[in-house]
């Protein structure tokens, strides 16, 4: 069996701990052949395809980003896409395919799945938002470096007695905000799933001041205010559809600013929460999905994504993953409440 091995959406810590996996134990376990489709769906669309070994992955565990490329192409945005897929698919004698993604990308496998194309999902993204799974890989790297940045930031506002906002990705989820702004100490943490009140915000800044205290907010990049819409950089968006966010840090400075009389400044985090070497945790998971993908692939049980369930990896459809974004509970919010303002 030859089986393609794509990496598709914005990169992540971890893709090459699972590239590896899925080409060491598909060689050595099945004695399957591997070829690697360059920058995700856009390498099947352009018949861009590399031969995978294990001598091309030793060594990769430990590397940040992935050695396949990665891009944001959606084929079924592009003329006769699905045609051009399954031409190089045939052209190279691919069996299966192992798509590692996100939300994006597994949408596009879900749909291309439905099509009759044979493949088995894994689930990556710092977002931490894939459905179906209780964790995903690159998610704990970008949580601690949030959290390291925070830690550092403290001491600075703490110097010049100065609320300081800190960006952290989260287009519809705020995982990575509510995480780290609690490892990290944040007093105002906010997400996208929970609109908030600016001024409740601007109260809460005023409050720690009042202590002589500098309030440290951390703000999801999807988050908006009640009375408003998602503020983005520009217009743009991708073939997907998404705009280009990242603003809202600084207009919550602004606000901060102009209505407490308090100096207020940001720190937008970006892709450094993608970057760099993977954690411990996220290398470890990402070998399990590997791992877990290839015997999916094996046993011709195509069309589902591997999955954290507890500490077991088990098997969801593909189909219902894809089909909602998982989000923080509310509940779960509410716990650290007595920690803001």
């Amino acid at each position: 069996m030859r089986v393609g091995v794509l990496t598709g959406g914005g990169d992540c810590p971890g893709l090459n701990a699972v590239i590896r996996s899925v080409v060491r134990k598909g060689v050595d376990a099945y004695g399957f052949d591997f070829v690697g489709l360059r920058d995700g769906w856009l390498g099947l669309l352009q018949d861009v395809v590399l031969p995978l070994d294990i001598a091309r992955v030793r060594g990769i565990l430990p590397r940040g980003g992935t050695i396949l490329g990665s891009s944001r192409t959606n084929p079924f945005t592009h003329e006769d896409g699905l045609r051009r897929v399954r031409d190089t698919i045939a052209a190279h004698d691919v069996d299966a395919l192992v798509v590692i993604g996100g939300e994006d990308t597994l949408g596009v496998a879900a749909e291309l799945s439905r099509q009759g194309i044979p493949l088995v999902g894994v689930p990556k993204t710092i977002d931490n938002d894939v459905a179906g799974t209780d964790c995903t890989f690159g998610f704990d790297t970008a949580v601690g470096i949030a959290t390291e940045a925070i830690d550092r930031l403290h001491t600075t506002a703490e110097s010049h007695m100065r609320a300081l906002v800190v960006e952290v990705m989260g287009r519809h989820s705020g995982w990575i905000a509510l995480h780290a702004g609690v490892a990290g100490g944040g007093n105002v943490i906010l997400i996208p799933e929970r609109p908030f009140d600016i001024d409740q915000v601007c109260e809460q800044v005023k409050n720690r001041f009042k202590i002589n205290y500098a309030p440290i907010v951390v703000v999801a990049e999807g988050a908006a205010p009640k009375e408003g819409q998602m503020i983005v950089k520009d217009q743009s968006v991708d073939e997907f559809g998404h705009a280009r966010l990242s603003g809202v840090g600084e207009w919550l400075a602004r606000e901060i600013s102009e209505r407490t009389g308090k100096d207020a400044r940001t720190t937008v985090l970006g892709h450094v929460q993608r970057g760099g070497t993977p954690s411990a945790f996220d290398r470890w998971l990402a070998t399990r999905f590997g791992l877990h993908a290839i015997d999916a692939v094996r046993d011709g049980d195509f069309g589902v994504m591997v999955a954290l369930r507890g500490t077991r990896i088990v098997r969801v459809p593909l189909a219902d993953v894809t089909a909602k974004t998982k989000t923080v509970d509310p509940s779960l919010y509410d716990e650290f409440e007595v920690f803001f303002g």
